[in-house]
């Protein structure tokens, strides 16, 4: 399996952005779905993530604010980002999984495939 993420840039805090990761090669509507994130100097840490039936679940930080959800047909996951801050500077990772169990859905050991990666930069 293969992930492509996309819609990285720069924002003011406050806007806006919508990441996008495309999923190709296998079955996409049985992956679970997660977005990380690694500022630096810190280790990636878990934003959030969408089951393949649908469930989601968010970093604290980002409930309120932040979206994840899925198109299947597109074989797409989405990222909305609204309300950004400057601590959501980072790169933020696609990850994808079908075996993820729900206590392990926000460890980075739990996906086997990574996209690339997209920049995030929100300035004050």
């Amino acid at each position: 399996v293969q992930l492509q993420a996309s819609g990285g840039g720069l924002v003011q805090a406050g806007g806006s952005l919508r990441l996008s990761c495309v999923v190709s090669g296998d079955t996409f509507s049985r992956y679970t779905v997660g977005w990380f994130r690694q500022a630096p100097g810190k280790e990636r840490e878990f934003v959030a993530a969408i089951r393949y039936n649908g469930y989601t679940y968010y970093e604290d930080s980002v409930k309120g604010r932040f979206t994840i959800s899925r198109d299947n047909a597109k074989i797409t996951v989405y990222l909305q980002m609204n309300s950004l801050k400057p601590e959501d500077t980072a790169v933020y990772y696609c990850a994808a999984d079908q075996g993820v169990i729900l206590s392990s859905i926000r460890r980075v050991r739990a996906y086997d495939n990574w996209g690339q990666g997209t920049l995030v930069t929100v300035s004050s």
